[in-house]
């Protein structure tokens, strides 16, 4: 056996990290059963047997059915053993117990004879609303928030990404915080039980006061830490813009295959896991087109339907990346039950982080599994899109064609010649413009192409 730190150097590192985190998943038969309910918020999250738990307040049977699926994927990515689930149709969720009391009643028959020791819920559920459903179902219930939020940071792996995921985290305990019963009672010191002497006049601070005094102060630290690595960021962003490298950006559903795209297109060796939220990091590398003109190509972390608004706000940094592009390459899951829900739930998050007006190219991935009466349909709804499958190559060609025609063209146009002693500036016109003619004449070579200012000046100069 290797001793950590022994690996042989042409091991591809995403398969070692992809062993690492598998070897990660939680063990099963450790009893999460709640001996003081009191004391759910301050536990860490564990989800080893669970049933989950649905209500179905619009749309048709076939999205409820598809959303409990969903939520099954995401429990069983953070470890989880999906044991049953049940749905409810209620005209909205009950402000009590989120199901209405016979479905409760169900419910804990259900994890009793299942031997469930948790219950997660799709939804986001008030406090009050979580209490209740504990107290009478007798295990942990944790909400599709929570349930997302424990994802992330299994899966987080750089500073800013775990600084991210914590402050979405607190940001989730904080509005949830509550404190009842004497044992989250911490009262002031000296004489405070007779009420006389100092610090007798008052309760003093409480535990619940305690942690939510800790939490804003972490949250402070957290703030200012990726407000630095945001300033890092915006440092190799600048530097791109003013050597005017178009950017495209990979976005979509999560574990539409936006990572295995990426690998794709540019041979990036990112690590590609059948799970979602397996990407949290953002990866950008630069890219060649045919016609020699660079670009940089960045995946991003993947979206949900209700993705939570604690995770927009925490990865706001790193979701700007999406609303700067000049180019967002929208991944759609070509073999899912429902390809157009996917899209629909992107495009809400494009709107809500400024994206909406950005240039989008649908690519439908998966076309290798994927129906193709499905996939004609999409088509049919979003013209223009490509059908690629990352996996096996298809498409590829296609889709780099597609995204050259879309790519902004510089505004200037040069025709001129150029003495062979300038190759710098035929490199940088190779690198930065758009090239339409370049031949070798007896002067010089002859370039036509579309240029931005700076490197237009810097060619009528050398011409002259």
């Amino acid at each position: 056996m290797k001793e950590p730190g022994n690996e042989s150097p042409d091991v591809d590192p995403g398969v070692l990290d992809l062993e690492a985190r598998s070897s990660l998943r939680r063990v099963a038969g450790l009893s999460t059963e709640l001996e003081d309910i009191t004391e759910v918020e301050y536990r860490q999250l564990r989800l080893e047997r669970v049933v989950l738990i649905g209500v179905w307040t619009s749309g048709s049977v076939e999205d409820a059915e598809n959303s409990l699926r969903e939520l099954k994927l995401l429990a069983e990515t953070a470890g989880s053993d999906v044991l049953d689930a049940l749905i409810q149709r209620r005209q909205k969720p009950d402000p009590s117990t989120y199901i209405g009391s016979g479905k409760v009643d169900e419910l804990r028959e259900t994890v009793r004879a299942t031997g469930a020791d948790t219950v997660i819920c799709d939804g986001e559920l008030a406090p009050s609303q979580l209490r209740n459903l504990e107290d009478k179902v007798g295990v942990k219930v944790v909400d599709r928030t929570a349930l997302i939020l424990d994802i992330f940071a299994q899966h987080a792996k750089s500073a800013e990404g775990k600084a991210q995921v914590e402050m979405a985290q607190l940001t989730y305990q904080m509005q949830r915080l509550r404190g009842w019963g004497g044992n989250l009672s911490r009262q002031a010191g000296g004489r405070a039980a007779g009420g006389e002497g100092i610090g007798g006049r008052g309760p003093g601070e409480t535990k619940l006061e305690t942690d939510r005094r800790r939490i804003q102060a972490r949250l402070t630290k957290l703030r200012r830490e990726l407000a630095e690595l945001a300033e890092q960021r915006e440092t190799k962003k600048a530097q791109r813009r003013r050597n005017r490298i178009p950017s495209v950006v990979i976005a979509g559903y999560t574990n539409a295959g936006k990572s295995s795209l990426l690998n794709q297109l540019t041979g990036a060796g990112v690590l590609v896991e059948d799970a979602l939220f397996a990407t949290l990091d953002p990866t950008t590398r630069r890219v060649q087109n045919s016609d020699g003109r660079v670009f940089t190509l960045s995946d991003t972390v993947g979206f949900v339907r209700h993705l939570p608004h604690q995770v927009v706000d925490a990865f706001r940094s790193t979701l700007d990346e999406v609303a700067e592009a000049d180019l967002i390459l929208h991944v759609v899951d070509g073999s899912d039950p429902d390809p157009q829900g996917q899209i629909s739930a992107v495009r809400e998050v494009f709107s809500q982080i400024g994206a909406a007006n950005v240039a989008e190219l649908i690519v439908i991935n998966k076309a290798d599994v994927a129906d193709p009466l499905n996939v004609s349909i999409l088509l049919a709804q979003e013209p223009g899109a490509v059908v690629v499958s990352a996996r096996t190559g298809e498409g590829i060609d296609e889709l780099f064609a597609a995204i050259e025609a879309e790519l902004p063209v510089p505004p200037v146009l040069v025709d001129v010649v150029l003495p062979y002693n300038r190759g710098d500036l035929v490199h940088r016109i190779h690198a930065e413009g758009e090239i339409s003619l370049l031949e070798h004449e007896a002067e010089g070579t002859h370039v036509v192409a579309h240029v931005d200012g700076g490197l237009a000046a810097a060619i009528e100069d050398a011409a002259r």
